[in-house]
C-alpha cells in the first residue's frame, strides 16, 4: 500500500488524550497532530523517537497532520489502525493471504451482527467469508500481542464471528502486525484475560485465526508473511 499523501519526518514528543500527539520538526517547531490509535500504544513510542506524519493538505481540518508510524531504533511501527484494513484488502487481492485466495468479490464495512460492520466480506458463488481485522502493535517478551488495552468491542466482534460460523458461513479473525521485531503472535492474557478466553472459544467454535505481518516503511507498507499463532 503506497502512501498517497505527503509525508514528513519528525520526532514524537508526547502522546495524550488518546487521539493527540505532539511532534517536533527538524527545525525545532512543535505541532499537535491527530493520533489514529485508541489503544495504549505500549512499546510503540518514547519521547524523541523518529516518527512519520502525513499531510492531509486540508488547512480547514482541525488537525491537518496525522501520526502514521514511529521508529523504535529497530523497525518502523505502523500505529494508524485504519491502515490495517487497507493492508488486508490489498493482500487478499494480491493473493498474499493464501487462505483467502478463492474469492472474486470483496466488500468493506457491511452491516452484520449486533449493530456492527464487518471489515471485509469476501464472496464467491458458493460461500461467504466474514473477516474481522485487528491492528497489532504491542510487543511483549519478544512476541506480538493483542489487545494492548481491555477491549469490550473486540470481544463483541469475536462473539459475532462465532454467530456467523454457526449460521454456516466462514469466519476469520485476521491480525495485521505492523512491526517486524517479534517472533510469534499470542493474545495478551495479562492485559485482557476475557478477550484471550474469547479468542480461544472462537477458535474452538471454528473461527479461523490468521496472523500476518506487514513490512512497514514510510513510502509503502505491504503484508509480507504469515506469523505463527502461539496458544
Amino acid at each position: 500500500m503506497t502512501e498517497t499523501k505527503p509525508i514528513i519526518h519528525c520526532e514524537i514528543i508526547k502522546r495524550y488524550k488518546r487521539f493527540l500527539a505532539d511532534v517536533r520538526f527538524a527545525d525545532g517547531r512543535l505541532i499537535t497532530v491527530h493520533c489514529p490509535n485508541p489503544g495504549r500504544m505500549s512499546t510503540c513510542w518514547k519521547p524523541g523517537w523518529p516518527a512519520i506524519i502525513s499531510d492531509s493538505e486540508n488547512p480547514k481540518r482541525k488537525l491537518r497532520y496525522t501520526l502514521e508510524m514511529i521508529h523504535n531504533g529497530t523497525c518502523w511501527i505502523g500505529i494508524n489502525t485504519h491502515k490495517a484494513n487497507d493492508l488486508a484488502e490489498e493482500a487478499v487481492q494480491n493473493g498474499v493471504i493464501t487462505e483467502l485466495g478463492e474469492y472474486n468479490h470483496i466488500s468493506r464495512e457491511i452491516k452484520y451482527g449486533m449493530n456492527s460492520r464487518i471489515d471485509l466480506l469476501l464472496q464467491n458463488p458458493a460461500e461467504r467469508c466474514y473477516v474481522e481485522v485487528k491492528n497489532v502493535t504491542l510487543l511483549n517478551a519478544g512476541n506480538y500481542q493483542f489487545p494492548d488495552a481491555v477491549t469490550a468491542r473486540g470481544l463483541k466482534h469475536l462473539h459475532e464471528l462465532m454467530q456467523v460460523k454457526q449460521a454456516g458461513h466462514r469466519a476469520v479473525m485476521l491480525f495485521v502486525i505492523q512491526r517486524s521485531d517479534g517472533r510469534f503472535f499470542e493474545p495478551a492474557r495479562q492485559i485482557d484475560p476475557a478477550y484471550a478466553a474469547g479468542l480461544m472459544n472462537a477458535r474452538g467454535s471454528g473461527v479461523e485465526i490468521l496472523c500476518y505481518r506487514a513490512d512497514v516503511r514510510p513510502e509503502k507498507s505491504t503484508i509480507v508473511e504469515k506469523i505463527p499463532f502461539q496458544i
